[in-house]
This record gives structure tokens, C-alpha cells and sequence, in this order.
């Protein structure tokens, strides 16, 4: 086989499904069509279903299958009966754990309940969707779970003391799953982005800087030692390496895509 070939049969997930939690917008929805487009059927789960609906005809438009599902994460009962109903009609051999919220704000500053909503979401989220999944797997021959964490799980960054609680326990999740689970054919690995440029960070800017959002947007940007924020479509590509065939040798993995902010910032 020449390099070509061999090139363009990379990274394909023809024949599997693929569930992406949050995939109705940012990081997630530029997964799901990013998955589509590389053969997964998808089932995208997401809090609110009219952005689901529309990621999932962005999808047929470009001729992929996929189906949205409203799911609130944080609900055991609910999250369970969802991936139930996918269950009946297919083997999943991939989840991404995307859902989440971000939270500013120090230790001080922190109310029990932003801490309650952030660890619900962040964290229970993600362990529901894998409780959900893993029996599932296991009796399947196996699949590949991916995480969503974010450098703010190991770098410590100012203001950011729920969310990067949160995101640290989803960095030990991701290890600790990958162990349990080895020896069930199932590999698990988390993605940590620095800053990305996601409907969120447009939102944040619109809302705390009004009048200023370009200023403050080149700012943030300036922040990453690569001079400018990621896009959901550079962590799509490595999420799509990572639950392909082609990483069948990675698992208990953390990767950092931060534009060299852990090791070059500063």
C-alpha cells in the first residue's frame, strides 16, 4: 500500500456509533460532524435539543446519520434511560464526555452553589455517561471512551477554582477507568485544551465587556504562547485520533492541546 493510500484510510470510524455529549454546539458539535464525516453513525446528547437537532442536520446535509437526544447529564435516571433507548437500536463503541460548564471565580468566592452545579455537571455528568456505557462495552468486545478535561485540571489557573476542581477530576477519572478496564478492551483518554474559541467565549465577552469584545478577545488570545485560541475543529481532529483504530495503543492518557501553554508560557 503506498503512503497515500494509506494516509487517506487513516482515522476512519465506518461502522461504529459514536454518542458525543454538549454536541450541540462549540467543541462538541465540531466533533460530532468532524466523527460523521469520517463514517460514525452519531447520537448526540445535549441539554438543549434545538441545538442538537440542528448539529445533527448540519450532519445530513453533508450526508452523515446521526440523532439528537435532550438529556440533562447530572440526572442518573434520565441519562440511563436515554442510553438505554440507544442501546436498543445499535452497539455504542464510542462516548465523548463533552458536556460541561465553566465557572469564575477563587475559593472565596465560590458559593456552595456554583460548586455544587459545576462538580454536577463536570463530574457527575461524566461518571453517569460512563456507568451508562461501560457494562455496555464490556459485553460489546469493548470501545473507546474520550474525556473532555482542560489544562486547568493540572495547571492551576487564577480564577479558576471549580472548574479546575472539576477538570482535575476528570483527568483521575480518565486514568482510573483506563485501568479498571484494560482488560475489557476498553481505552480511555482525555483531551485538555487551553483557550478555545467556542460560542461561549463570545458570550463571556459580550456579557463582562460590552462595547470591548475585540479588544478583549486579542487579550485572551495573546495569552497562549502560539499568539491566538484554538479552534473546536483542532480538538476534533485529535479526538477523532484518539477514538479511531489507528490509537488502538493509547490509553490512560491526558493530552494537553494548549498551543505550548503548559511548557512555553511565561
Amino acid at each position: 500500500m503506498s503512503g497515500q493510500q494509506g494516509t487517506k484510510a487513516s482515522f476512519r470510524l465506518d461502522g461504529k456509533v459514536a454518542v458525543v455529549t454538549g454536541g450541540g454546539s462549540g467543541i462538541g458539535r465540531a466533533i460530532a460532524e468532524r466523527f460523521a464525516a469520517s463514517g460514525a453513525a452519531i447520537r448526540i446528547l445535549d441539554l438543549n435539543l434545538k441545538d442538537a437537532e440542528q448539529t445533527v442536520h448540519n450532519i445530513a446535509e453533508n450526508g452523515g446519520q446521526a440523532g439528537a437526544f435532550a438529556c440533562d447529564v447530572t440526572d442518573q435516571a434520565k441519562v440511563t434511560e436515554v442510553f438505554s433507548q440507544i442501546f436498543a437500536r445499535a452497539k455504542v463503541t464510542i462516548l465523548v464526555n463533552n458536556a460541561g460548564v465553566s465557572h469564575i471565580g477563587n475559593v472565596e468566592s465560590t458559593t456552595e452553589a456554583d460548586l455544587d452545579r459545576v462538580f454536577c455537571v463536570n463530574v457527575k455528568g461524566y461518571y453517569n455517561c460512563m456507568r451508562a456505557c461501560a457494562g455496555h462495552m464490556k459485553g460489546n468486545g469493548g470501545g473507546v471512551i474520550l474525556n473532555m478535561a482542560s489544562i486547568a485540571g493540572s495547571a492551576g489557573l487564577g480564577d479558576r477554582f471549580a472548574y479546575s476542581m472539576s477538570k482535575g477530576a476528570v483527568i483521575a477519572m480518565t486514568y482510573s477507568v483506563a485501568k479498571d478496564y484494560l482488560q475489557h478492551n476498553i481505552r480511555c483518554n482525555c483531551i485538555s485544551p487551553a483557550r478555545v474559541h467556542t460560542p461561549f467565549v463570545d458570550d463571556y465577552l459580550k456579557k463582562n465587556y460590552p462595547g470591548r469584545e475585540q479588544e478583549m478577545y486579542e487579550k485572551l488570545a495573546k495569552t497562549q504562547p502560539l499568539g491566538r485560541m484554538g479552534e473546536p475543529e483542532e480538538v476534533a481532529a485529535l479526538a477523532l485520533f484518539l477514538c479511531s483504530d489507528d490509537a488502538s495503543f493509547v490509553t490512560g492518557t491526558d493530552y494537553p492541546l494548549d498551543g505550548g501553554f503548559l511548557r512555553l508560557h511565561g
